[in-house]
């Protein structure tokens, strides 16, 4: 298929240069779409209907076979070979039972090892004679070692998780998931069957998926191009809001007030307090007549832009527009005929151009969002009803600042500025935005990401036993509305394949403190993992816990508190262990990574160390978020996990 695309003349079959360029590029894409991958098989099952998908049964149709696979394959004719499993003919395969056969005779897993077929199991399942039982396959390909990135999960997708996957373009989806549930594969996943699904449509609108951290896309990167999907732009919130360089830190209390969703009401404030009432008529001089709009024209044109909500920028763009029209019907009065050109003309007049800056000015949203920290008074002047004063001074700067480019931005910073910058000049809207590990952004993120899909939808992943920031979401209701989705459909995901039982059965002694109400997650892995907590005397001990682990096939990833890197990797260098920082892909002959708790979230080993909870804790501003952070860290771990302290343990995992 491959060599068929690279072979097409491409000469004299495009109308011009630009057709050209666009259809090379195309064809270039094409290209790397069919990229072979190594170890990936083409297919990974097989359907026996008992009659052909969409024919009158009662004419006795014979019944067809379909091979499913990542993407669709055809042969030398034309003819499918592999059916993608996007496709509404696979969909048996991952909801097909015995209770609901879905007129399946048999379905097939094939087994691979570095590529090779090596095993297959079959399901009968319009047999009543045959026994239901665990595929042992499945329970194989979960288990599998994990060296290098994130992989794709289209041989593993369960039902519950189908159903998520396939759902609808329009509406907005929240996934809640524990730990291991495969939420983050699941918002990949239904990127993909939208693009396939929606191609058309989402090729014009664009995706995004959005992440935590750069060391978290860049371990999911290679899931959808994996898919055939290049088309993904990865991005984290910040890479979206990057109007003014981030250069300083917040603490707690002021990100707090920066993050809250009133902050929108006090921008908006102090953008349109610019606006100034009209007290002047406008005169505007053409050859020997001159036309006069009287002040409270004005003041009438300056009401309905008010009132009808439109963006500053849009409503300023609009202003002299409507002042050149009020000359016009003075003009048609006059007897002359004026047509668009003249209107256009009257509207660039300097004595229009001269007004319309003093009524409604141009503002610059960094320059804005700058004055409201820097000046008391006009802060207390657009934040009076909103923020308390203790907020107030809560959030204005110590030290005066000159200008815009010499100001210490903060990431909270830069977000009041891009919802300012909204506040201005609508934000390009997409067809669909993937939010993973949602439940740590602050309202006024959300906004942020909500303004990036307002006529599109959203999929929004997270874990609220997971929040590790002052200003975690509480309820999912919440972030939807913050989202500016609020008829948005929550999810629970609760079957856990990727931590053992031990491991997480452990790591649920914190729900009670940290997510009352939430669900524990209920391991479906037959087999339990590897688990110890061990009392230690230094950090010899740590390594030797690593050394051990690395024995094991797979990766292996020590995780410890923020403060406790440095010492751990010196311990390391001096032992001879080489190790990875995150982000980095792991290698057959380098395995371990040292991750601090920080970036823990979303990443994946098969063994874990986990370093001293207590410090984990301690390195947080306060114990439940410190005991988030530590369930996090728990989590990591599909196939064993070695706990390692010198301090006692936090009480609540007795």
């Amino acid at each position: 298929m491959r060599e068929d695309v690279e072979a097409l003349d491409l000469r004299d079959v495009a109308a011009n240069w630009v057709n050209a360029q666009v259809l090379a590029r195309q064809v270039d894409e094409r290209i790397k779409a069919l990229a072979d991958l190594s170890d990936t098989p083409l297919f990974f099952g097989r359907l026996d209907y008992l009659h052909a998908p969409g024919a009158d049964r009662a004419e006795g149709a014979e019944g067809e076979r379909f091979y499913i696979g990542r993407r669709h394959v055809h042969d030398a004719d034309g003819d499918p070979m592999v059916i993608d499993w996007r496709a509404p003919v696979s969909q048996p395969f991952y909801r097909a039972s015995r209770k609901d056969p879905m007129d399946v005779a048999l379905r097939r897993r094939f087994g691979y090892t570095g590529g090779d077929l090596t095993a297959y199991e079959d399901e009968h399942l319009s047999d009543p004679a045959e026994q239901a039982g665990a595929s042992r396959l499945l329970q194989r390909e979960i288990e599998r070692p994990r060296v290098g990135p994130m992989r794709d999960i289209v041989a593993t997708i369960q039902p519950e998780q189908d159903e998520i996957v396939r759902s609808g373009l329009s509406g907005t989806v929240c996934v809640q998931g524990g730990p291991g549930t495969g939420k983050t594969a699941v918002g990949l996943h239904r990127v993909a069957y939208l693009l396939y699904a929606h191609r058309e449509r989402l090729a014009r609108t664009g995706t995004l998926v959005i992440g935590p951290n750069r060391s978290f896309l860049h371990y999911i990167e290679q899931v959808l191009p994996a898919l055939g999907e290049l088309t993904v732009r990865q991005a984290t919130v910040d890479d979206l809001v990057a109007h003014v360089e981030v250069r300083g830190t917040d603490d707690a209390a002021a990100a707090l007030v920066k993050g809250d969703a009133r902050m929108a009401e006090v921008l908006r404030r102090a953008l349109y307090a610019h606006v100034a009432v009209p007290a002047e008529p406008v005169v505007v001089v053409r050859g020997s007549r001159r036309w006069r709009v009287p002040a409270y024209d004005l003041q009438e044109m300056v009401r309905e832009l008010l009132d009808r909500g439109i963006r500053y920028g849009a409503a300023r763009e609009a202003l002299p527009q409507r002042i050149a029209h009020a000359v016009l019907v003075q003009m048609e009065r006059a007897g002359e005929a004026p047509d668009d050109r003249v209107q256009d003309a009257v509207a660039r007049n300097a004595a229009v151009k001269a007004a319309v800056k003093a009524i409604w000015p141009p503002v610059d949203p960094a320059k804005l969002v700058l004055r409201l920290l820097t000046d008391a008074d006009f802060l207390a002047a657009h934040a009076d009803g909103i923020l308390t004063e203790e907020e107030q001074k809560t959030l204005l700067w110590a030290k005066p600042v000159r200008s815009v480019k010499s100001a210490r931005w903060s990431a909270a910073d830069a977000v009041l500025i891009d919802e300012a910058a909204d506040l201005v000049q609508r934000t390009h809207s997409l067809g669909h935005v993937v939010l993973d590990e949602a439940q740590d952004l602050s309202p006024m993120q959300y906004r942020a990401v909500g303004r990036r899909c307002t006529t599109g939808s959203a999929t929004v992943l997270g874990d609220l036993a997971q929040g590790t920031t002052p200003w975690a979401t509480r309820t999912w209701e919440e972030t939807l509305t913050h989202l500016g989705k609020p008829d948005g459909v929550v999810e629970e995901l609760t079957a856990g394949f990727r931590v053992p039982t031990d491991v997480i059965g452990y790591a649920s002694r914190l729900l009670p403190h940290i997510a009352p109400g939430l669900t524990p997650v209920a391991s479906v892995r037959e087999n339990p993992g590897f688990f110890a907590v061990r009392a230690i005397t230094g950090d010899a001990d740590v390594v030797a816990a690593c050394e051990e682990l690395l024995r094991h096939e797979g990766s292996t990833g020590l995780i410890a508190a923020d403060a406790r890197v440095p010492a751990l990797a010196a311990a390391l260098s001096e032992a001879g262990l080489p190790h990875l920082a995150p982000g980095e892909e792991t290698t057959r002959e380098t395995r371990l990574t040292l991750v601090p708790a920080s970036l823990a979230k979303g990443l994946e080993y098969d063994y874990v160390v986990l370093d001293e909870p207590r410090a984990v804790v301690d390195g947080e501003p306060d114990e439940r978020t410190g005991l988030r952070r530590l369930y996090v860290a728990l989590t990591r771990a599909v196939s064993g996990l070695i706990v390692t302290h010198r301090a006692p343990l936090p009480a609540q995992l007795s």
